[in-house]
């Protein structure tokens, strides 16, 4: 039980000194094995397994937790290509108005003469 929460915790560690922030997959990885972990552990000292459980809780609490932020990461990308299509759209109205404008002034100069 002590060697799998020390593996988990350096396990964690060295994921984080990749200099890079993690992805909700890799999040959710690190997160539901924990979390898998744990209860597996707690299950299997109360059925005289902890490591069989723990093991088994690990492996699935990760295998849940990456489904869940795999599917996040698709969330915030198909949220950031909306906003940046949306994004792109007001600079063309903006420019439209511009347009108008530029338009109308010279109807305006027509006018005076």
């Amino acid at each position: 039980m002590k060697k799998t929460l020390a593996l988990l915790v350096l396990a964690s560690f060295l994921t984080g000194c990749g200099g890079q922030t993690l992805s909700n997959r890799e999040k959710g990885v690190v997160g539901g094995a924990a979390a898998g972990a744990g209860i597996g552990a707690i299950i299997g000292a109360a059925t005289g397994n902890a490591g069989v459980g723990t093991a088994i809780g690990g492996g699935i609490g990760a295998l849940g937790g990456g489904v869940i932020g795999n599917e996040m990461d698709k969330d915030e990308a198909s949220e950031s290509a909306q906003e940046e299509r949306i994004r792109r759209q007001e600079e063309q109205l903006r420019q439209q108005q511009r347009e108008i404008n530029e338009l109308k002034r010279r109807r305006g100069d027509s006018y005076a003469y």
